[in-house]
């Protein structure tokens, strides 16, 4: 039998990360939906100098809350490099969980507590469109087959037993991510994710999903770009190699006959 801890389903001791570039009009709604739903829980903003004042807003809604904080960094880095800053900041400040979450309302603050519950018996935990009972609201046919195809790629390739590898709404224990490479970490775009996901699972972690509903951006452009697929690709590929190489030489060994 699973014992939950309140204060952790609460949101005692969780940091919710959101990197923004350019979403002023979504910030301010998605942090306020976010303390509705998890009123003890901390967020932490990381704005790469949004030419469109994204970064005074959570400023402003920095001095009205004690429970939101802002990282302001001096130009667009990518994902991944705002989400080890935002880690960074979390660790040192000793926040028992860390969260993934972006901030285009994509991913609803109101199931953070179903994240929160499933970390009670995993080390990570990731809100999947893949699973059983998720899905995605209003996504062009060419979006769900990119993640679709690219889901199961990576699964075949890395041999991740993960359905939504790329999935960007999680939640890391700290020791879990006290485990990880994080200095070893490269990957800018969507693919980081799929490297901590690798991550993790090398490093024996209970890697967990729970279905979500994924929400297309309402207000905003995506941030998706050609590159973000392509350095997926490549990475994933090269990846997939040396695993693959890994395995012939173990099979080869004297130990592996």
């Amino acid at each position: 039998m699973i014992t939950q801890r309140p204060e952790l389903v609460a949101g005692d001791g969780v940091l919710v990360i959101i990197p923004t570039y350019e979403e002023a009009l979504n910030i301010e709604h998605v942090v306020a939906r976010l303390r509705d739903a998890v009123p003890a829980a901390d967020v932490l903003v990381v704005d790469d100098a949004s030419p469109d004042g994204t970064g005074a807003i959570a400023a402003r809604l920095a001095t009205q809350s004690p429970k939101v904080h802002v990282l302001h960094r001096l130009g667009k880095q990518g994902l991944g490099t705002a989400y080890l800053d935002g880690f960074g900041w979390g660790l040192a400040r000793d926040y028992d969980v860390l969260v993934e979450m972006d901030a285009d309302g994509s991913h609803q603050p109101e199931q953070l507590p179903d994240l929160l519950v499933a970390l009670d018996h995993a080390d990570v935990v990731i809100g999947s469109r893949w699973v059983r009972g998720g899905s995605v609201l209003n996504w062009p046919r060419s979006r769900m087959l990119l993640s679709r195809v690219g889901n199961t790629y990576v699964r075949v390739a890395l041999g991740l037993p993960v359905r939504d590898a790329t999935g960007g709404f999680r939640a890391y224990k700290r020791a879990t991510l006290d485990r990880l490479d994080l200095h070893g970490v490269a990957s800018h775009g969507y693919c980081f994710q799929i490297d901590l996901t690798r991550r993790a699972i090398g490093q024996g972690c209970v890697v967990t999903e729970v279905p979500i509903e994924f929400v297309e951006r309402v207000r905003g452009s995506s941030k998706m770009t050609g590159s973000i697929v392509r350095e997926a690709l490549w990475r994933v590929t090269a990846w997939g190699i040396r695993r693959w190489l890994a395995q012939g030489r173990a099979a080869l060994s004297p130990r592996g006959r």
